[in-house]
Protein backbone atom coordinates (compact mmCIF):
# COMPACT_ATOMS: atom_id res chain seq x y z
CA UNK A 1 0.00 0.00 0.00
CA UNK A 2 1.61 3.42 -0.69
CA UNK A 3 1.74 6.40 1.74
CA UNK A 4 -1.57 8.09 2.87
CA UNK A 5 -2.56 10.98 0.76
CA UNK A 6 -3.19 14.76 2.42
CA UNK A 7 -5.58 16.75 0.45
CA UNK A 8 -5.09 20.14 -0.80
CA UNK A 9 -7.87 20.83 2.17
CA UNK A 10 -5.77 19.13 5.40
CA UNK A 11 -2.80 19.96 3.94
CA UNK A 12 -3.75 24.07 4.03
CA UNK A 13 -4.79 22.40 7.67
CA UNK A 14 -1.83 21.43 8.71
CA UNK A 15 0.27 24.67 7.30
CA UNK A 16 -2.16 27.10 8.82
CA UNK A 17 -2.33 24.75 12.29
CA UNK A 18 2.00 24.91 12.18
CA UNK A 19 2.38 28.29 11.13
CA UNK A 20 0.24 29.46 14.03
CA UNK A 21 2.11 27.27 16.63
CA UNK A 22 5.13 28.32 15.10
CA UNK A 23 4.44 32.42 16.35
CA UNK A 24 5.68 31.23 19.64
CA UNK A 25 6.76 27.67 19.59
CA UNK A 26 8.28 26.60 16.24
CA UNK A 27 9.85 23.45 18.13
CA UNK A 28 6.17 22.48 18.96
CA UNK A 29 4.87 23.21 15.32
CA UNK A 30 7.75 20.87 14.01
CA UNK A 31 6.41 18.31 16.56
CA UNK A 32 3.01 18.71 15.06
CA UNK A 33 4.23 18.07 11.53
CA UNK A 34 5.95 14.98 12.51
CA UNK A 35 3.02 13.72 14.54
CA UNK A 36 0.75 14.09 11.92
CA UNK A 37 3.15 12.39 9.37
CA UNK A 38 3.43 9.69 11.97
CA UNK A 39 -0.07 9.05 12.55
CA UNK A 40 -0.96 9.44 8.47
CA UNK A 41 1.98 6.46 7.98
CA UNK A 42 0.07 4.42 11.17
CA UNK A 43 -3.35 4.81 9.37
CA UNK A 44 -2.37 3.67 6.40
CA UNK A 45 -1.52 0.43 7.73
CA UNK A 46 -4.23 0.21 9.66
CA UNK A 47 -7.26 2.06 8.14
CA UNK A 48 -9.61 1.12 10.35
CA UNK A 49 -8.36 2.36 13.77
CA UNK A 50 -9.41 5.40 13.86
CA UNK A 51 -13.06 6.54 15.46
CA UNK A 52 -16.02 6.74 13.46
CA UNK A 53 -18.11 9.82 14.15
CA UNK A 54 -21.88 9.78 12.67
CA UNK A 55 -22.71 12.82 14.12
CA UNK A 56 -19.52 14.63 12.12
CA UNK A 57 -19.58 12.70 8.90
CA UNK A 58 -20.48 9.62 7.07
CA UNK A 59 -18.99 6.60 8.37
CA UNK A 60 -16.26 5.89 5.48
CA UNK A 61 -14.60 8.58 7.41
CA UNK A 62 -12.66 8.24 10.44
CA UNK A 63 -10.86 10.69 12.95
CA UNK A 64 -7.60 10.04 15.14
CA UNK A 65 -6.43 12.37 17.64
CA UNK A 66 -3.07 13.47 17.10
CA UNK A 67 -0.79 12.57 19.96
CA UNK A 68 0.26 15.83 22.43
CA UNK A 69 -1.98 18.12 20.62
CA UNK A 70 -5.24 18.85 20.19
CA UNK A 71 -5.86 18.14 16.57
CA UNK A 72 -7.82 15.60 15.11
CA UNK A 73 -7.10 13.75 11.28
CA UNK A 74 -10.10 13.07 9.52
CA UNK A 75 -9.78 10.65 6.84
CA UNK A 76 -11.40 8.72 4.60
CA UNK A 77 -10.96 4.99 4.93
CA UNK A 78 -12.30 3.65 1.56
CA UNK A 79 -10.00 5.98 -0.62
CA UNK A 80 -6.86 3.63 -1.15
CA UNK A 81 -4.45 5.15 0.33
CA UNK A 82 -6.44 6.67 2.97
CA UNK A 83 -7.16 10.17 1.85
CA UNK A 84 -6.57 12.24 5.03
CA UNK A 85 -9.60 15.21 4.39
CA UNK A 86 -8.89 17.31 7.17
CA UNK A 87 -7.04 18.46 10.32
CA UNK A 88 -9.07 20.23 13.19
CA UNK A 89 -8.35 21.52 16.09
CA UNK A 90 -10.76 19.87 18.71
CA UNK A 91 -11.63 23.41 19.73
CA UNK A 92 -13.38 24.35 16.54
CA UNK A 93 -16.93 24.01 15.76
CA UNK A 94 -16.38 20.24 14.41
CA UNK A 95 -19.50 20.09 12.95
CA UNK A 96 -19.85 23.43 10.97
CA UNK A 97 -15.61 22.97 10.12
CA UNK A 98 -16.47 19.15 8.70
CA UNK A 99 -19.89 20.84 7.05
CA UNK A 100 -18.13 20.25 3.24
CA UNK A 101 -17.04 16.68 3.84
CA UNK A 102 -16.88 14.36 1.09
CA UNK A 103 -16.98 16.80 -1.09
CA UNK A 104 -14.66 17.02 -4.40
CA UNK A 105 -13.47 20.14 -3.92
CA UNK A 106 -11.67 19.12 -0.54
Amino acid sequence: MTAPLFTPAAERDLQAAATWIARDDPVSAEALLRAALTAARRLRERPGLGRIREDLAPPRYRFWSLSGFRYLIVYDTEADPPHIVRVVHTARDLPRALRDIGMDDL
